[in-house]
């Protein structure tokens, strides 16, 4: 049996800058990795993302934890989905199509223009009525989309499990995002659809859920744990 430690990444910038890690993303990564090191888990192997944010997460960890965390494989196949593209390829269609999605769309943007120098400005800190409906109308392939579908986005994270040891006794730790989390939560209880978003969104950022291998199944043992963000001002969700 192994422990598969699924860690999201840190508190993210701001919209504009939502790929890389703000200073309390930082602090929050260092803690779990002090954490870690304080409860004497011992990883064999790590993985993250190919993200900057995911990147950035495992490097503050392990600067965190110290001597004895193994070197961070990159492996693409834990990147989360790109929210940026679909805003591109798939708002304006929206917009055209939908005048509600259109009226909160352009409301968001006025909000980000507004509010581009404020850090904690809730524009940055909420997942907004126009970002789920992106995401959703992505997942239901109501637009044309030239990126990866929702299928091929499940299929991908899915396909890690592969990869991953399988050893007696072996703790890995996986650098990711909300989405893939969920994915392999939902994996573990036998829920394959869109259903997930609802585990992505209740995820705090660099909580911890920790998947158990054993014979190729999975078992959900800890979702969402944050044993290592004692105070209120460190939990954050975006």
């Amino acid at each position: 049996m192994s422990n598969l430690y699924l860690i999201r990444h840190g508190q993210a910038g701001t919209r504009d800058a939502y790929d890389s890690l703000s200073d309390l993303g930082r602090r929050q990564s260092q803690l779990l990795g002090h954490y870690s090191r304080s409860q004497d888990i011992r990883f064999k192997s790590s993985f993250c993302g190919e993200m900057c944010r995911q990147q950035q997460t495992a490097r503050e960890v392990k600067a965190g934890y110290g001597d004895g965390f193994p070197d961070i494989v990159v492996d693409s196949g834990w990147s989360e989905f790109d929210l940026d593209r679909m805003y591109r390829e798939i708002a304006l269609p929206m917009c055209a199509g939908n005048a509600d999605f259109k009226q909160e769309y352009e409301a968001m943007r006025q909000q980000l223009h507004a509010s581009r120098e404020e850090h904690d400005a809730g524009v940055h800190r909420r997942w907004l009525p126009c970002d789920t409906a992106v995401v959703n109308a992505w997942i239901r392939n109501d637009y044309p989309y030239a990126g990866e579908s929702w299928q091929q986005f499940q299929k991908r994270v899915a396909a890690c499990h592969s990869r991953m040891s399988s050893s007696r006794h072996d703790n890995v730790a996986v650098f990711t995002s909300a989405t893939p989390i969920a994915i392999w939560a939902g994996l573990a209880l036998d829920i394959a659809d869109e259903r997930v978003m609802k585990i992505a969104g209740v995820l705090h950022n660099a909580a911890l859920t920790i998947i158990q291998i054993r014979d190729d199944r999975l078992r959900l043992f800890m979702l969402n744990g944050t044993p290592h963000l004692v105070s209120k001002d460190l939990r954050t969700f975006r």
